[in-house]
């Protein structure tokens, strides 16, 4: 999906091309200071969490998870790039200060590869990024693994296109090797630590999920793990396992590892809690024909909010996760519905790093007034929310199917732009019903704070560059909101929300979205984003304008840090 050549979202803190003159490096690699302006883009956030109302057990398996999320990180690593384990270690003994440079950009982007720079190379030696990663050969051709998977039978093509298995040579033809098989070693390591979790703690549902999950690792088998993480309702909130398909863009099959080790916002949970009370009114009022619609979706979602204590693996890498909305297997959304969970502190962490120093440069000055956490954090809820609204199981000519197989590498953006609109239509929605006048209030008030904050965080992740589909998908939303009129460009640069157009426009893209899904439409899907996924003149020039302004954060782990610490402190005797 990242490699679409229409997508030119550029990122404008550091333009590789500007600087291609100034490159001392061998290969035309980013020298010591380029590179210390790549890594200022991510602004270094202590990131901590309350553990103190955890039982004595919880905290223990606390740190036994933060253990497991570090194999996450080795097994994430190898997914990405079969060299990146030797390179990283590699650096690890280069004591240079350009050295030292590449091992820190080299850890926020798991890899040799700049995320916010198109994949950048920026470690000499390394080749370019492989689009199927390291989920297939890398002399493979699209055509040539296609051409293969067309000759499998059904069970075995069902296999080969699954989230839990890569592709391998085998021969003159390929074969299908299991994650189980393929990362034994670090799987069987992080399933005893899980183990040693359950053990630990007392709460019967995180006791179940660690164990089943645990043998998921070993037997690559995680429907009853997944089901078990939907009915998690601990202090402790982990996931952890194979989730996210980004990384492959080739097919976007394939699942990379992941950890978020959280605790339960308790507070924030139940406030928020209401949202589930409304999913299926919300599905009856999307904008799409109502045998498009589920007539059975309000009864199996759930939400938490969380702080983060640590990431690892792809919940650790470029642009951090602010929410998530799992599992993406459609048998377990079919019994269980997604669950949604939101990371408070690294969603206050953006807000305060990026959000406010970029609405002061975009947003005309009775704009910026209106900039609003609440607003902000609202509608990254809705957005995982809607994740979960909408088609999910599709007919085409008979064949039963799903949006993301028939949107095949488009899907991630397309996806992601949707959840976006119709999060704002969501919460639109419930407003007009007074539904949300605690958190953001009623009235014009409450719907300019909603929208341009909107507009603010659109050029945050308009910054994310190419290789993110949440930019991708922005590009396309900005662009058909200004052709709408809804966003106003103004002669000094800075832009405004038209709120006599803003409601239809939002409500005519969710429709848009939502029939591309609704269809599988993969021309039409194809045509949408070369036409609209680009970056104009106007955004550009207002971009420019924000290079003093990270671009996201980099987490330091300060709660974890102290809990590893501990472990390894001899206890007095």
């Amino acid at each position: 999906m990242r490699s679409l050549a229409t997508v030119v979202l550029l990122s404008m803190s550091f333009v590789m091309a500007q600087n291609s003159s100034k490159h001392a490096e061998a290969g035309g690699v980013p020298d010591l200071q380029q590179l210390q302006h790549m890594t200022a883009r991510f602004a270094p956030v202590e990131l901590k969490a309350d553990i103190s109302g955890l039982s004595a057990g919880d905290r223990q398996a606390l740190a036994k998870l933060v253990q497991a999320a570090h194999i996450i990180d080795d097994i994430q690593l190898e997914q990405r790039w079969s060299g990146n384990p030797a390179m990283r270690a590699k650096l690890a003994k280069d004591e240079s200060a350009i050295g030292k440079a590449r091992a820190h950009y080299f850890w926020i982007n798991k890899g040799p590869w700049s995320l916010l720079d198109d994949y950048e190379v920026f470690v000499p030696g390394a080749p370019q990024h492989p689009k199927g990663a390291n989920f297939y050969p890398t002399d493979a051709t699209k055509e040539q693994l296609e051409s293969w998977m067309k000759g499998l039978s059904d069970d075995q093509r069902k296999e080969a296109q699954g989230f839990f298995t890569i592709i391998r040579h085998n021969g003159n033809g390929f074969k299908i090797v299991k994650y189980s098989d393929e990362y034994k070693a670090d799987l069987t390591k992080a399933a005893k630590l899980l183990h040693e979790a359950a053990a630990l703690t007392s709460n019967a549902s995180l006791k179940k999920f660690l164990d089943l999950r645990a043998d998921a690792f070993l037997s690559n088998d995680y429907f009853d793990s997944d089901v078990a993480w939907m009915d998690l309702d601990s202090p402790l909130d982990v996931t952890i396992g194979p989730y996210e398909t980004y990384n492959d863009e080739l097919f976007g099959y394939k699942a990379a590892f992941e950890a978020y080790v959280n605790v339960r916002d308790e507070k924030e949970t139940q406030k928020l809690a209401f949202f589930g009370q409304h999913l299926q009114e919300l599905e009856d009022n999307l904008p799409i024909p109502k045998e498009h619609r589920n007539p059975h979706v309000a009864a199996s979602s759930h939400i938490a909010v969380v702080n983060e204590v640590f990431g690892a693996g792809d919940g650790n890498m470029g642009v951090q996760t602010a929410a998530y909305n799992l599992p993406n297997d459609e048998r377990v959304i079919a019994q269980k519905g997604s669950k949604r969970v939101m990371l408070k502190n690294v969603q206050q962490a953006k807000f305060q790093r990026t959000l406010i120093p970029i609405s002061k440069v975009v947003l005309t000055a009775d704009a910026q007034k209106d900039l609003d956490f609440e607003s902000f954090f609202t509608h990254i809820l809705a957005h995982e929310i809607t994740h979960g609204l909408g088609p999910h199981v599709i007919t085409i000519n008979g064949r039963e199917t799903n949006p993301r197989k028939e949107l095949k590498e488009l899907y991630s953006t397309i996806e992601e732009a949707k959840a976006d609109v119709t999060g704002l239509f969501a919460v639109q929605y419930l407003m007009s019903k007074g539904l949300l006048k605690d958190s953001l209030g009623q009235g014009d008030a409450a719907e300019h704070k909603l929208y341009n904050t909107y507009l603010a965080s659109a050029f945050r992740t308009l910054r994310f560059g190419t290789t993110d589909a949440h930019a991708r998908g922005m590009a396309i939303q900005f662009n058909f909101l200004t052709d709408q009129g809804a966003f106003v460009n103004h002669p000094d640069g800075t832009f405004s929300v038209d709120f006599s157009k803003i409601k239809k426009a939002v409500s005519d893209l969710d429709n848009k979205f939502l029939m591309l899904e609704a269809t599988g439409d993969y021309a039409g899907a194809k045509q949408m984003m070369t036409e609209l996924s680009v970056i104009r003149p106007a955004v550009q020039k207002a971009m420019d304008k924000l290079k003093s302004v990270p671009n996201d954060i980099e987490p330091h782990f300060v709660t974890a840090n102290s809990l590893s610490a501990a472990a390894h402190t001899p206890a007095k005797k």
